[in-house]
């Protein structure tokens, strides 16, 4: 579907009251995340910089993840921002999920499938919420993964944009691995296979990266997803230019599709204000107390260790990390999701930790304000799981990386921050949580201190990651000043989408 036509098939969007807040705006973007953290935090910073450039943005959410981003919104709003909270609710009846599963934590295991069916049931009631609340949407910026909002676009004759909270490298390995069929013949998950189109040797194995979605009870939902984004108008994508120029340009020439790079956009948030909102699900942590702690420690001392909102470490594995974080020396903030959710003798484990570690180690169980962390001049390491986020995080603060992927797109982004952009050091994982869960296998404690040590007690290869990751930071902040590539694809962004005074979108 092209960029045409969104004149018409407007119902009752100019017979209804106009919500005052972007009623101006030329263009109006609607985003629909995927209610993952993951994926929601980088889209809300999406609209708030589109919003913060005079583009009216509404952001549509399920009621758990609506109030999740409602802070952060009426912030916004109180700003003077264009900005707008959509609230659905979700039938989780309809698909046999119980009620307040519109929370993903509150997903039975095994109904996961059952959830995105969900998902599709938002469509109707979306696209009435769009013709009855003016100023009519000229794009619909939507998750790659909500394939369904293809027909609401073309109900409301609007372009529709897929938003990928994700890197060019990441998304081009996954598409030429299945383009060129590389798996064919392979039947062992952990045979590795060479990605094919990249101009350099990058291995995968099909546990690492088998596709997205392509996962027994997937399937249909995959081959939505692929079709959804080949018939899609562009792409929006949280990653800069000047990183990956060349998987940039690799992955739209694929695709045949128009790709803006516009991140990292999590430096929209130059206050501490917004930071401390960011993502915040909790209110057990106070941002000022973690940035009095860091304080008092000594400039690139701190190593930070989290494997964010969804993951929650095997026992035995909290065991060995906390040894290994222990051994290294190192001052330390350590988050861990539910803490209390573990046994006794775990959390008799991190008791006496904690005591021990008193001064040089801090532990957050649930929420942490990562950007503010890893932008404080104590901090000089992240151990990640290598989520999208956390890693562009750590590369827009210059700091150089511990990896551990632990499922999805996270053995892709292992590669790029240790094989191509040389700012990691891996701790060895070769295969999906999941898997290695059931096979008992745990990072031992010496490989975590030898891996802590290696960026932070510099020495030449150390150095060298840590003089590439700041450089890298240079040029994640240069793109989104005046002059810099993610600002100017942003500012097109705008512009391709806004509507002319005959009701056409200009591009």
């Amino acid at each position: 579907m092209g960029s045409q036509g969104v004149a018409n098939g407007r119902g009752n969007a100019t017979r209804a009251a106009a919500d005052d807040v972007g009623s101006a705006a030329k263009a109006h973007f609607v985003f629909v995340p995927l209610m993952y953290q993951g994926h929601v935090i980088p889209a809300v910073d999406t609209a708030l910089l589109l919003a913060t450039h005079g583009a009216l943005a509404s952001v549509v959410a399920t009621p758990s993840n609506a109030a999740r981003i409602r802070p952060t919104v009426d912030f916004a709003r109180r700003s003077g921002l264009p900005i707008r909270l959509v609230e659905l609710p979700l039938d989780c009846a309809a698909e046999g999920l119980p009620e307040g599963a519109d929370d993903v934590d509150k997903i039975p295991l095994g109904l996961e499938v059952n959830y995105f069916r969900a998902l599709t049931l938002l469509a109707e009631p979306l696209e009435r919420h769009l013709r009855a609340h003016p100023p009519y949407p000229t794009c619909i910026v939507s998750d790659f993964c909500h394939a369904w909002t293809v027909q609401v676009a073309a109900s409301l004759k609007v372009p529709r944009l897929c938003f990928f909270s994700m890197c060019a490298f990441c998304v081009l390995c996954q598409h030429n691995v299945e383009r060129y069929n590389s798996y064919d013949g392979v039947a062992d998950d952990n045979e590795p296979v060479v990605v094919p189109g990249l101009g350099r040797r990058i291995e995968v194995t099909r546990a690492q990266a088998p596709g997205f979605f392509r996962a027994p009870g997937f399937e249909e939902l995959a081959d939505e997803i692929e079709l959804a984004l080949a018939e899609s108008d562009g792409v929006v994508m949280n990653s800069f230019l000047e990183m990956e120029p060349e998987y940039v340009a690799g992955y739209a020439d694929a695709r045949k599709l128009k790709l803006w790079t516009i991140g990292p956009v999590s430096l929209y948030h130059q206050h501490a204000a917004t930071l401390a909102k960011r993502g915040n699900t909790t209110t057990a942590v106070d941002a000022d107390e973690c940035l009095r702690w860091l304080d008092g420690k000594e400039p690139s001392t701190v190593v930070y260790v989290s494997f964010g909102s969804i993951v929650h470490a095997d026992p035995k594995q909290v065991v060995e990390l906390g040894l290994g974080l222990e051994a290294s020396g190192h001052p330390f903030v350590w988050v861990l999701k539910n803490p209390d959710q573990y046994g006794e003798d775990v959390r008799e484990f991190l008791r006496g930790l904690e005591e021990r570690v008193a001064g040089r180690g801090m532990m957050i169980g649930g929420w942490s304000p990562q950007v503010l962390i890893l932008n404080h001049a104590a901090v000089g390491g992240f151990v990640t799981h290598c989520g999208w986020n956390s890693t562009l995080e750590a590369i827009a603060a210059g700091l150089p990386v511990v990896t551990w992927p632990h499922f999805s797109d996270q053995f892709l982004n292992e590669k790029l921050a240790v094989e191509v952009l040389g700012i990691g050091v891996s701790v060895g994982i070769k295969e999906p949580l999941l898997w290695v869960g059931k096979k008992g296998v745990v990072v031992g404690r010496e490989v975590v201190e030898t891996a802590v040590r290696s960026i932070m007690d510099g020495g030449g290869e150390g150095e060298e990651r840590r003089r590439k990751a700041l450089a890298l930071s240079e040029k994640a902040r240069a793109a989104v000043q005046e002059g810099g590539s993610s600002l100017a694809n942003l500012l097109d962004l705008i512009k391709s989408f806004e509507v002319d005074t005959e009701g056409c979108t200009t591009e």
